[in-house]
């Protein structure tokens, strides 16, 4: 049977996530400490480097939480529609909400992602885990487009790519002005049309 420390783990590990995100939706991912997450969270540094070797690792972590939160919300709002007459409107729908917890993810993704940019060992490991949410996304939505009947003309990684931009890049303008461009606009308008014209239907 685990001992005390053990099944507390996967506790501890939470409750630094959780406070990680707050800290650095609050003062960016190079302003925020150590010290200030294990105070949120309510644990001592030890505790952090018993689950985490960085901040980097940290953010990476909840980088995974979160891509498997959003496709796992994705893949059930598509299994909730059904197999039998989907429409690429139906998925632009799905993809088009967008949760207003997500304005504090968006701060902190972008902020790693600057970073990132700027040094190239953590540039290398934000890629591999953009891959992997990239190959996840790729999987559902051409799963989807089976389902509606129709196949990619195109490299389907590359229509990921895109999605990913149309996302971030809306999310970046609706979050300057709201106002005009309410989060998830852009997806409902032109997911439909921008899939319609890299697929076609299935034959046979």
């Amino acid at each position: 049977m685990p001992k005390g420390p053990t099944k507390r783990r996967p506790q501890t590990r939470a409750a630094l996530l959780s406070a990680a995100l707050e800290v650095f939706a609050e003062l960016g991912f190079q302003s925020a400490t150590i010290e200030q997450i294990c105070d949120r969270a309510g644990y001592t540094r030890g505790a952090f480097y018993s689950n985490f070797s960085s901040k980097e690792e940290l953010f990476l972590a909840l980088f995974d939480a979160h891509s498997d939160a959003v496709l796992t919300r994705l893949r059930e709002r598509i299994d909730g529609l059904g197999k039998d007459g989907l429409t690429l409107d139906d998925l632009a729908e799905l993809v088009s909400r967008i949760d207003p917890s997500e304005r504090d993810w968006y701060l902190v993704t972008t902020e790693f992602t600057l970073h990132a940019i700027r040094d190239p060992q953590a540039a290398w490991l934000l890629a591999r885990h953009d891959a992997r949410l990239r190959a996840e996304l790729t999987g559902a939505v051409t799963a989807f487009l089976a389902a509606a009947g129709r196949e990619l003309t195109v490299d389907a990684e590359q229509v990921s790519r895109l999605l990913i931009a149309l996302r971030e890049g809306g999310l970046a303008q609706s979050y300057v002005e709201p106002d005009q461009l309410p989060p998830g606009q852009l997806e409902r308008d032109f997911v439909g049309p921008l899939l319609a014209a890299l697929s076609r239907p299935t034959t046979g």
